[in-house]
């Protein structure tokens, strides 16, 4: 059999997987910096908790999971025999794979409701799937490293969420253009539109603006009722390109009105202090999510800054507020807001750029490599303290020719070997050679250093000293 994944799926390699944990480091390092804690859950939700909840495509991209033991046996013989596959299902399946982290996280926050202290600041990065049509950027299997605080509607949180995206692509050295706009003026364009019993479906065909292009989204917006008059508020809307063009429009709005004083406020909270990445209003943002109700935010590569004008990438982060995203698990009252990083979409970005740092893609540091098989115990004992001292090294398993020796450290990406001869045995003093840049040195045991601190924290190993 020849083997195959899943479409959609990847393997990585060791340095793509190092590479990876580079991303996962420098996110979860701005995580706890601002306060967040860790939490998990399961791989897998009732489907009665993720159904509904990310609108009718959304529904549509589940991954479904079968019952155990005979499921055909229990499932629905009218609807088997009618091919009627939406019933088959709901006979034949009651769980499903996650979606996204935000759903799960709002279940999780209902039933631990008492163990909580709230406001509740939560991280997680974990995998999700969902059954989209893979391309480059967009798999069926992936990464989010989500950040959501629950408990309150301070928009001082709107502000830190968005000094936090800026805070992480600056550190992983990617220019960003974050986009911001809220969910009460989309409501507000509806409500002058006249189609506020369609605003979901509006926000939707909105949201593929700059996919479509506008006489796409027009003509979905007619099906769904938008009559000239309608397109002609609408198009006027989004040819606005700030709060002060838009807030004349929705000025007989109340709701119209609230959304542009929040997203205001916002704005003057992070201009009063110093950021690094272009920090915009989107009037065109609408993020098709059911559960957002204020603020929205979408991340995208700036490919108006140097060496990026090439990257064809979509969104790479993005988030918002939900006001009662709690409550279709029975729990009023319980605002959140929160972010997400697609690391998977991140990580091709820097593959692209080649803006890795240059030993991001290492996690051995020294490998010992002994000339004779009588020096072998001596360098056992070396890479043994080593180890004891946090620095990562390793052992070449047996003494032969040294040309193969280098060639397996020259495989492994090993920066720096460590040649052991029965001279440097007896005096302690150990030649070091850097592999990328042929230089020798001598060193004593006592000399070698670490690995870079987020090498070491992406695995695990060490304490987070920047923020000490």
């Amino acid at each position: 059999m020849k083997p195959s994944i899943p479409k959609g799926t990847r393997d990585f390699l060791p340095a793509e997987v190092r590479r990876r944990d580079y991303i996962f480091s420098v996110i979860k390092k701005h995580f706890r910096r601002f306060g967040y804690q860790p939490i998990e859950t399961p791989v897998m939700e009732n489907l009665a908790t993720l159904t509904g909840k990310y609108g009718e495509e959304g529904d549509k991209l589940l991954f479904k999971v079968l019952n155990n033991g005979d499921f055909l046996g229990k499932a629905d013989a009218t609807a088997l025999a009618e091919k009627d596959s939406d019933k088959v299902l709901a006979s034949i399946s009651k769980r499903g794979l996650r979606y996204d982290l935000t759903v799960p996280f709002a279940r999780y926050v209902v039933m631990h409701q008492n163990e909580l202290a709230f406001p509740f600041k939560r991280y997680a990065i974990m995998p999700v799937w969902r059954a989209d049509r893979p391309q480059k950027g967009r798999y069926q299997e992936f990464y989010q490293c989500d950040a959501d605080v629950v408990g309150s509607d301070s928009l001082l949180y709107e502000a830190e969420l968005t000094q936090l995206l800026d805070g992480v692509f600056h550190e992983l050295g990617l220019k960003a253009v974050i986009r911001l706009n809220n969910r009460k003026i989309l409501a507000g364009l509806a409500e002058i539109a006249g189609m506020a019993d369609n605003m979901m479906d509006m926000t939707i065909a909105i949201d593929k603006l700059d996919k479509i292009g506008w006489n796409k989204v027009a003509e979905d917006l007619t099906n769904q009722g938008a009559n000239a008059g309608a397109l002609q508020v609408i198009k006027q809307f989004l040819d606005a390109n700030s709060l002060e063009s838009v807030a004349p429009l929705l000025a007989g709005s109340e709701v119209g009105k609230q959304g542009i004083a929040e997203l205001q406020e916002v704005f003057d909270l992070v201009a009063a202090q110093p950021t690094n990445n272009k920090i915009e209003f989107d009037v065109t943002l609408a993020r098709g999510l059911n559960y957002y109700t204020g603020a929205i935010w979408e991340v995208a590569v700036d490919t108006d800054a140097p060496g990026q004008e090439s990257i064809k990438m979509g969104s790479i982060a993005g988030g918002g507020r939900y006001a009662d995203l709690t409550s279709i698990f029975g729990m009023k009252d319980m605002p959140g807001v929160g972010v997400s990083f697609g690391a998977e979409r991140i990580y091709d970005v820097l593959q692209d750029l080649d803006a890795f740092p240059e030993d991001a893609s290492e996690d051995l540091q020294y490998l010992i490599l002994c000339l004779d098989k009588s020096i072998l115990t001596h360098g056992f004992g070396l890479v043994s303290r080593l180890r004891a001292r946090g620095i990562h090294a390793d052992l070449y398993p047996k003494s032969t020719k040294l040309q193969k020796m280098m060639k397996y450290a020259d495989q492994r990406g090993v920066p720096e070997v460590v040649i052991i001869g029965s001279q440097e045995m007896k005096s302690g003093n150990y030649t070091v050679k850097n592999m990328k840049t042929g230089n020798q040195q001598n060193m004593m045991e006592k000399q070698f250093e670490r690995l870079p601190e987020y090498v070491r924290l992406a695995k695990g190993d060490g304490v987070d000293h920047d923020t000490a």
